[in-house]
């Protein structure tokens, strides 16, 4: 049987296991995939503490298998999928979990995956740069505007700076001192976060900042909320909708398209965007992965990498 890294309960990492697992068979609007690599996500260890997401079920069925992006082979495609055959190669999101040898993808938020791009690097871009992605898209900020984008050092904030400059857009990080070099390395200016933190940002842009993209909520994001002269340019993937609400900003719109992640594995191909996996670990270290992520560790993105 192939193996899964799954959570058996709602917990802490106590509720974690490598198990065996039953391989999946792809339903309607599925592909199934031999995987290669799994990107690892915040997001991962909120499900295993229990957030409950729109649409997810009322009651999760135990085990559950980690993960929510992926790049593999197809070995099978479910009924009605078309455009997708064995043998491909292929990056999207999951429909219940990565951290696998084998997973199911959703055929509508699945791409093909180019030659030059490698299954390490495909597996970073379905959450992470994609979320950078549609935000900025949601901005829609002309050449020039100054960007803020809190939680810079995260997979999403290395993913945003980077797709912002090449917008022409000029970007201000908040990250951690440990990760300055990390964000002006991406063409961001660096501010370091906590107490006082507008201050700092407005010593840093003079000239005032004209949009916000948050991926930290809390005391963070109200400060950087009142650097906005118009509230309606704050988005936020850290927080959740009444918070942004009550800020009078919104969360991210997602748009959870393969056109979307065509266009991000294209960005990688011609070097605008660089996933920067910074560690890789086998599916037998899986634990170790979310925990890198899990506490506040990790600086760009961590990836594991599972056969090939």
């Amino acid at each position: 049987m192939p193996k899964a890294y799954v959570f058996t309960r709602y917990g802490g990492p106590e509720a974690e296991a490598l198990t065996e697992v039953d391989r999946p068979s792809p339903g309607p609007g599925e592909v199934l995939v031999a995987v290669r690599a799994a990107g690892v996500n915040p997001v991962d260890w909120k499900l295993r503490e229990g957030l409950r997401r729109p649409g997810d079920p009322a009651e999760r069925v135990f085990p559950a298998v980690f993960g929510n992006e992926a790049a593999g082979v197809v070995e099978e495609a479910g009924p009605g999928v078309t455009g997708f055959a064995a043998g491909d190669a292929v990056f999207g999101n999951t429909v219940d979990g990565g951290y696998a040898e084998y997973a199911l993808l959703s055929a509508s938020v699945t791409a093909h995956k180019p030659d030059g791009l490698s299954f390490t690097d495909a597996a970073t871009l379905p959450v992470a740069a994609a979320t950078a992605y549609d935000g900025l898209s949601q901005l829609a900020l002309p050449e020039g505007a100054t960007l803020l984008v809190t939680g810079a050092g995260g997979g999403v904030g290395a993913a945003a700076l980077q797709i912002a400059r090449a917008f022409g857009v000029r970007v201000v990080g908040v990250a951690s001192e440990a990760k300055k070099d990390f964000v002006e390395s991406l063409g961001a200016v660096h501010v370091p976060g906590g107490p006082d933190l507008a201050e700092r940002v407005r010593a840093a842009a003079p000239g005032g900042v004209d949009a916000v993209y948050d991926l930290v909520g809390g005391d963070t994001l109200a400060e950087a909320a009142g650097l906005l002269a118009d509230r309606t340019r704050l988005i936020t993937a850290g927080a959740p909708p009444t918070e942004a609400a009550a800020l009078g900003g919104s969360r991210v719109a997602r748009a959870r398209t393969a056109t979307v992640l065509a266009e991000l594995a294209d960005l990688v191909l011609r070097g605008v965007l660089d996933p920067h996996v910074t560690r890789t670990f086998p599916l037998e270290r899986a634990g170790e992965a979310l925990r890198a992520v899990e506490e506040g560790h990790a600086q760009g993105k961590i990836v594991i990498e599972v056969g090939g």
